[in-house]
């Protein structure tokens, strides 16, 4: 056994590069200043450390940027020199004497100009916006893949409280809110800026300090206005967000339970519920889409304001034979250019508002912090003695104040098999919780070889424990896949080899597709019996010194209960196994066994000397052996039984020393 569980090799980990949690949450808000410290935390992904391409890649783009707006700022001047060419003012720089160049400044050569430096314009931006997406889509997956391995490292409270389908619909909207992100600032923002600086020198330049001026006022109106209005609007966006996820939750939600609605005739209620949700999206959707018609209606009548200003303003200056009709031409083409920036700007603060609203939620469910966490320097478990595990003085409670286990110990030696019996709700299936180390023990310890598993790490532990589920969920995949998922590396041949140990090789081989038959979603396609042995195959695959079976047969016909229960005796022979049972029958071999009642073992020992003592095992006995005699007597009776045969139903047979006097003979 010694090196039967080897330390586990540090490899490449989306950890190597996540903030603290409670950082990111504090920092990625929508609400005040907390924007700016979004955009800031979110550049490493942007301007990744340890990948040279992508810097590359972003320094590229950005040449491409500047060069694109030179081109942008240039098309106006090109539609001047187009129009008063036309108007027979020629007015492009170029000297009297050069021939050649006149020749060039005629009307269509001017016209040509222009359309050449749109196409150069679209095409320089084109590239850039290409250059630049394997930079955002790398920060996708990178924050993606840090949110997916952190959800595996929280803790099961958590995942038993969750809604898959508003989960998955929240990081759905995360992952594009990255996106969202990560292209507005490089590929949006900074485009923006550079463009109005340009704008306005150029303004200066060719004409005066009043154009300027009337420029500032309707950038100042226009980048105010449409701050209130963004900040109205995220009340809304996020009530939009959360009416989604509940509709998303709900839908996901009915699906998984498709037989249940079938069994209850269950559809219309189950369609009028998922309507009441959409009901309310629809509601909070009409007032986002008008709130952003409002929006774009006001910054729309802001910058007309300023356009007819500016437009005036050379009006009169053509009046006055300072400025040309090119001049009056170029102003306008310039002021609708300057729109696009200014649009640009607010759909900028816009977009990137509703991405940080989307990624709130994402980087809350990243500020939570894991309930189990290794310990600083602990080892991988090694199983040295065969995997003795030791329950000193356990005490543990979901809450505090209902207390679950209270002061449990008990050892199971390497090799044996102990098994844990009770009523329900005695505490029994959090066992083996604590096993897994899923929680924590509040009080006591667990011990494995003599080690604390709270000193060990969580994967050495977990390695060195086989499991066999009562409900067995299989991914929505292949066989192969379902069972080679207890050993990734194993081979074809050991996974078929598991199998046919499992006894389930045959059943695979009759089937068209043999090991690739996909199993569906979690595994209905297959029996329980089934299930159940694709469970045991990967268990043994999987060959970990420590087995836990939790009512692995609870759900099973008494006939392939047998059959099964045969299976995993085979798997646990030499093995250290602990059993949590309903059915009795299937524990009788043990070792030792626990009955555990209200948190506290109140019987031990084996099923012959427990029968003996006629406490509460031998009171479970008696009542499990009747059910069963009843099955076993209606399971007889034959077909030429007259009608109505329970009026008259067949009396119970006399078996002498099955069902034992109890203490509990009152009941």
């Amino acid at each position: 056994m010694d090196g039967l569980l080897r330390p586990v090799q540090a490899r490449a980990s989306m950890s190597d590069f996540q903030r603290p949690s409670h950082v990111l949450k504090r920092e990625v808000s929508a609400d005040g200043g907390a924007m700016f410290r979004t955009l800031v935390r979110l550049w490493p992904y942007i301007w990744p450390s340890d990948r040279r391409d992508l810097k590359n890649r972003v320094i590229f783009a950005t040449v491409l940027l500047f060069a694109a707006k030179l081109a942008t700022i240039a098309v106006p001047f090109t539609f001047k020199w187009a129009t008063d060419a036309l108007a027979g003012h020629g007015t492009a720089p170029l000297g009297p004497d050069d021939v050649i160049a006149w020749a060039l400044a005629t009307p269509v050569m001017m016209t040509l100009a222009y359309g050449g430096m749109r196409i150069l314009m679209s095409a320089l931006t084109q590239v850039r916006d290409g250059i630049f997406a394997k930079v955002a889509m790398n920060a996708v997956r990178r924050l993606a893949m840090l949110t997916f391995e952190h959800m595996h490292r929280l803790s099961l409270r958590f995942h038993l409280e969750r809604k898959t389908g508003g989960l998955t619909r929240t990081l759905e909207r995360g992952r594009n809110a990255i996106e969202t992100i990560v292209r507005m600032v490089l590929l949006q923002l900074a485009p923006t800026v550079v463009e109005l600086i340009l704008i306005v020198a150029v303004l200066l330049f060719h004409f005066d300090w009043r154009y300027v001026v009337v420029i500032g006022i309707t950038v100042a109106l226009y980048m105010w206005f449409t701050y209130v209005a963004t900040e109205w609007r995220i009340g809304i966006r996020r009530e939009m967000n959360t009416s989604d996820t509940d509709a998303n939750a709900k839908a996901i939600d009915s699906l998984l339970n498709y037989e249940t609605v079938k069994y209850f005739s269950a559809e219309t209620r189950e369609a009028k519920r998922y309507d009441r949700s959409m009901a309310r999206y629809e509601d909070s959707s009409v007032r986002a889409y008008v709130s952003l018609a409002v929006m774009n209606a006001g910054q729309a009548v802001v910058f007309t304001f300023g356009l007819v200003a500016t437009m005036v303003l050379c009006a009169y200056g053509i009046k006055a034979g300072t400025n040309t009709v090119g001049d009056f031409v170029m102003i306008n083409a310039m002021m609708i250019q300057l729109y696009q920036p200014l649009n640009f700007m607010g759909m900028v603060y816009r977009e990137i508002k509703q991405a940080t609203i989307d990624i709130e939620l994402m980087f809350a469910m990243l500020s939570r912090k894991p309930e189990i966490e290794d310990r600083p320097g602990a080892k991988p478990l090694q199983v040295h003695a065969g995997g003795t595990i030791r329950f000193d003085n356990v005490s543990f409670s979901y809450e505090p104040a209902r207390p679950i286990l209270k002061g449990l110990s008990f050892d199971i030696a390497a090799g044996h098999t102990v098994a844990i019996v009770g009523p329900s709700g005695a505490g029994k299936s959090t066992i083996s919780r604590l096993l897994f180390r899923f929680y924590d023990v509040t009080g006591g310890r667990i011990l494995i070889d003599g080690q604390d598993i709270r000193d060990v790490t969580q994967t050495s532990l977990r390695a060195a424990i086989g499991m066999v589920p009562q409900d067995t969920v299989l991914f929505n995949d292949t066989i192969r896949y379902n069972i080679r998922y207890g050993q990734w590396d194993a081979s074809d041949a050991e996974v078929e080899e598991a199998a046919r140990q499992a006894q389930i090789d045959d059943f695979i081989r009759r089937s068209p597709k043999g090991y690739d038959t996909e199993v569906g979603e979690r595994g209905l396609k297959l029996s329980g019996g089934e299930k159940q042995r694709v469970a045991i195959a990967r268990t043994i695959l999987k060959a970990p010194p420590i087995l836990l079976l939790d009512e692995a047969t609870s759900a099973l016909d008494s006939h392939t209960e047998r059959d099964i229960q045969d299976e995993l005796d085979r798997v646990s022979r030499n093995r250290t196994t602990l059993v949590i049972a309903h059915r009795l029958s299937t524990i009788v071999g043990a070792d030792e066994i626990l009955v555990l009642d209200q948190g506290v073992i109140v019987e031990r020992g084996t099923h012959h000397q427990l029968l003996a003592n006629g406490g509460l095992y031998a009171s479970m006995w008696n009542r499990q052996r009747e059910a069963q005699l009843a099955r076993e007597i209606l399971a007889g009776v034959g077909d030429d039984v007259p009608a109505a045969p329970n009026r008259n139903p067949p009396e119970l047979p006399e078996v002498d020393n099955v069902l034992l006097p109890t203490a509990d003979a009152a009941e």
